[in-house]
């Protein structure tokens, strides 16, 4: 094992508490926990405003819609804005724009100017700017630590999002019925700027230099999709997401009203509910490293699913406040064994040149499966009742949970992302413009026919290697002639793009690399050759030169 994967790997010996010896994790972490609490108390005013202005279930269940579609919608170019520019002033301009935008939603509320479609767009615009921060949030942390403590850094980061989700929603639930219902969204607006503090205070290392110029917004949007769909750890960690989160929103979505209509509680209860569900996850993230050693990613994450289940049994059939309160410390320490695992999956499965991209996609599946949940579930409520609806989530996930458990999580927690920069620069003719393109490049191999199957199997993995680098086509042809004589090609878009190849080249794909090159028959490494488009000016240069004369 490489030194980077060996650290990787040691982060679960790493104390829970060591990122807290970094100064710039400790004071981001705790600004982050503070306008977190803003945040709750912006979503618990949000959800019991709405059950004055339309108790509908399909229009309560729409203000979590309004909060994790724009996550859904926008994610993808967030993270590629966020792997294209500077993250730390990406970070203080969206804070801004959520702090200004939530103080005229604050206003608008103490002056009694609200509906439930006003409130419902300004929830929108809220959820934009959370799609527009999280990736980039979540792509510096490798920058505040090292990577041997990553994956406590991971913890903690959701050790803060639940703090705040115990203390945000019971200060809420004080507020609202003390002061009224707009201070938490003034409050929430003044959190914010004690990020922007934090961050203007922090200063993050230069980035690598490199002599290449910066991608295209909509091509490193298609690139961090083609690294998803190629990459096997970050795929089965996406569809193991999909599958938990779809169902976990159920509660979610349905909480305000059924702390309303099936517990007749005020906001008080609902705050106390959501405060539980915090103090579930942080006491279920204390005991996160013990369980993650002796279950593994996976069994967590099986236990986690099932803890789900059994909250949402609970809520349908015990209606009682004392009861919902223990389905909610349930159901807190379940989200944070599901989450906290999930997101160390994403992590290490991602370089760090497409990390903010990769970890967007995740995002978008993580709010693109909360969005289409509350929808569903709020239907079903309107159609069969709250807990007919909590009952079906319930016996759906462990279904889910069960077909989805071929799909193996952390797969990258043994592998060395880091850059190898062990590609030979391209022999060529003559300077080549950075656009023209496409290139195509070949690989001749030459290997011991006996061998071929193996062979074949080897290059199913370099294969995906090429494609989770950029190039966009591949295949292996074997010479009729020859037997054992196979080419390999990939086409990249570019010359630049196929020069950004050699750069993404990591560790890891170097392992992979060598296990094919070691099928090579004869000394010295296979024939590497690069084929470029022809130039559309030179051809109609030509075309015109070569024109009879009239």
């Amino acid at each position: 094992m490489s030194e980077t994967a060996a650290e990787a790997k040691a982060g679960s010996a790493v104390s829970a508490w060591t990122p807290f010896t970094h100064a710039a994790f400790a004071v981001l972490w705790t600004a982050t926990v503070i306008s977190n609490v803003g945040t709750w108390m912006h979503d618990v005013a949000s959800g019991w405003l709405m059950t004055s202005l339309s108790p509908s279930p399909l229009m309560v269940a729409l203000v979590q819609a309004a909060t994790t579609a724009p996550v859904f919608l926008f994610a993808l170019g967030a993270g590629a804005l966020a792997d294209l520019v500077d993250r730390r002033r990406l970070l203080i301009g969206v804070m801004g724009a959520l702090a200004l935008a939530t103080l005229a939603l604050g206003l608008l509320v103490l002056f009694e100017r609200i509906d439930a479609w006003v409130l419902l767009v300004f929830t929108f615009l809220s959820g934009a700017g959370a799609a527009f921060v999280a990736p980039a949030w979540q792509a510096i942390v490798p920058q505040l630590v090292p990577r041997s403590n990553l994956q406590a850094a991971v913890a903690l980061n959701s050790v803060g999002i639940n703090i705040s989700r115990a203390v945000g929603p019971a200060l809420a639930g004080v507020i609202i019925a003390g002061l009224g219902i707009a201070w938490p969204y003034l409050l929430s607006a003044l959190s914010f700027i004690i990020v922007i503090a934090a961050l203007l205070w922090w200063r993050p290392p230069p980035p690598p230099a490199t002599h290449l110029p910066s991608e295209r917004f909509w091509r490193a949007v298609r690139t961090g999709l083609g690294y998803a769909w190629a990459s096997g750890p970050l795929r089965a960690t996406l569809v193991r997401a999909a599958v938990f989160f779809v169902f976990a929103s159920a509660y979610w979505a349905l909480l305000p009203l059924f702390a309303r209509q099936e517990l007749a509680g005020g906001p008080e209860l609902y705050g106390v509910m959501l405060g539980a569900i915090g103090v579930g996850a942080v006491s279920g993230a204390l005991s996160l490293p013990p369980l993650k050693q002796r279950l593994g990613a996976d069994a967590l994450v099986a236990a986690g699913t099932a803890g789900t289940a059994l909250a949402l049994v609970i809520f349908a059939l015990l209606k009682h406040p004392e009861a919902a309160i223990l389905a909610c410390l349930i159901a807190g320490a379940s989200w944070i064994a599901v989450l906290s695992s999930l997101n160390v999956s994403a992590q290490v499965a991602l370089p760090d040149w497409v990390r903010a991209r990769g970890l967007s996609v995740f995002i978008t599946v993580f709010f693109g499966s909360m969005t289409f949940g509350s929808l569903v579930w709020g239907q079903v409520a309107s159609l069969l009742g709250i807990p007919a609806a909590l009952l079906i989530a319930a016996v759906a996930a462990v279904v889910g949970a069960a077909l989805s458990w071929p799909f193996k999580l952390q797969q990258g927690l043994d592998l060395d992302l880091s850059p190898s920069s062990h590609w030979p620069e391209p022999i060529v003719a003559g300077d080549i413009q950075p656009d023209r393109g496409p290139v195509m490049v070949t690989v001749d191999y030459r290997i011991d026919p006996v061998r071929a199957t193996a062979f074949i199997e080897a290059m199913n993995g370099l294969k995906a290697a090429r494609l989770r680098n950029g190039a966009y086509a591949w295949g292996l042809f074997e010479d009729v002639a020859e037997p054992g004589r196979y080419l390999e090609y990939f086409i990249e878009a570019s010359w630049l793009a196929h020069l950004r190849h050699h750069a993404r080249v990591t560790e890891a794909d170097r392992v992979i690399q060598d296990k094919v090159r070691a099928f090579q028959r004869e000394a010295g490494e296979p024939l590497v050759t690069h084929f470029l488009a022809p130039d559309p000016a030179a051809v109609a240069t030509t075309r015109l030169g070569s024109a009879p004369r009239c």
